[in-house]
């Protein structure tokens, strides 16, 4: 685990990045320390992927700075290359090679040893679960599969810095948790990991948060830090009828926001001893007299609603 302390080894100031007239990243600021799990977390479009394409050196900022292991990427994008490992949301596999010969590839791509690259392939491939499938094409293998496999690639020259755009959207629960198994051995090897994720379960597991909005960082911290600056208190009804609560608690007084959670309803209130009777009665009012409130602890997703004011989305 990183410390405050820790020396930061992916550092951005004022980042910026326009296509045409439209501005896709807006002065952004970022520093990232040894060892930290840091996740982007934002929705389409709020510029995750500008940002990873402009820290790995494969997209030029229009203006800001950027300092990887005290590497200028923008001046000099080519010689902080061999101290990252940049994994795009569809990483470049060739599957009409084998998962060997793909490792292989891009062994030799990072002029990594041949001694080095067998000790470290038989590693990567233990630990992703992948050494009964080394000499299978790599377009016969699961989604899940191939993420492993990418992950495994872009960790063969045993990079400092590894940037994730995404890597487990599509993937199974099971191949999500042995992807996410390795992320936790790289940290405590001291790797630094920089990725955006779509999934809320995933930013909670990251060390740090910045949570993105329209090509800016509206907050960033701890999740549980993060948590902590929601405002109100958060209920969970449970109901047969969960779209019907919601539909009956919107408009209702101190209600903050409604989130639809399967067959829940996460509302936020300004005073939940308060507005928990009034929200039962409001319910029996509409007809809905089997729902069940209880306090519950805010989820990152209840807290990226909350704080960046999508108010009762659902």
């Amino acid at each position: 685990m990183t410390t405050p302390e820790a020396e930061v080894v992916v550092f951005a100031q004022g980042l910026v990045r326009r296509f045409g007239s439209v501005p896709a990243v807006r002065g952004i600021d970022l520093a990232v320390r040894r060892g930290e799990i840091f996740g982007l977390v934002g929705p389409d479009g709020a510029g995750k992927s500008t940002i990873m394409r402009m820290l790995a050196g494969v997209l030029r900022p229009d203006a800001g700075d950027i300092r990887l292991e005290g590497i200028d990427v923008v001046a000099d994008p080519e010689a902080a290359k061999p101290y990252l490992s940049y994994m795009p949301q569809r990483f470049g596999l060739y599957e009409d090679l084998t998962v060997s010969e793909n490792i292989f590839f891009y062994a030799t791509l990072f002029a990594v040893p041949a001694k080095v690259r067998r000790e470290r392939s038989q590693e990567l491939l233990a630990a992703a679960g992948l050494l009964p499938f080394r000499r299978r094409l790599a377009g016969q293998l699961s989604g899940g599969m191939k993420q492993k496999l990418g992950l495994v690639c872009a960790l063969i020259h045993t990079p400092r810095v590894l940037l994730l755009d995404e890597p487990t959207t599509g993937v199974d629960p099971v191949s999500r948790r042995d992807f996410w198994g390795i992320l936790y051995g790289l940290r405590e090897q001291g790797v630094t990991i920089l990725l955006s994720t779509a999934y809320m379960d995933e930013a909670e597991r990251c060390s740090r948060l910045a949570l993105l909005h329209a090509g800016e960082i509206r907050h960033c911290d701890t999740p549980a830090r993060l948590k902590q600056m929601m405002p109100g208190a958060l209920l969970a009804v449970v109901t047969r009828d969960a779209r019907g609560a919601r539909a009956a608690l919107e408009g209702t007084d101190g209600v903050l926001g409604l989130l639809l959670m399967g067959d829940r309803v996460n509302v936020r209130v300004d005073d939940a001893d308060r507005r928990l009777p009034e929200l039962h009665a409001r319910l029996a009012a509409q007809g809905i007299e089997d729902a069940e409130i209880a306090r519950i602890e805010p989820a990152i997703e209840d807290v990226f609603v909350a704080l960046l004011g999508s108010g009762d989305a659902a």
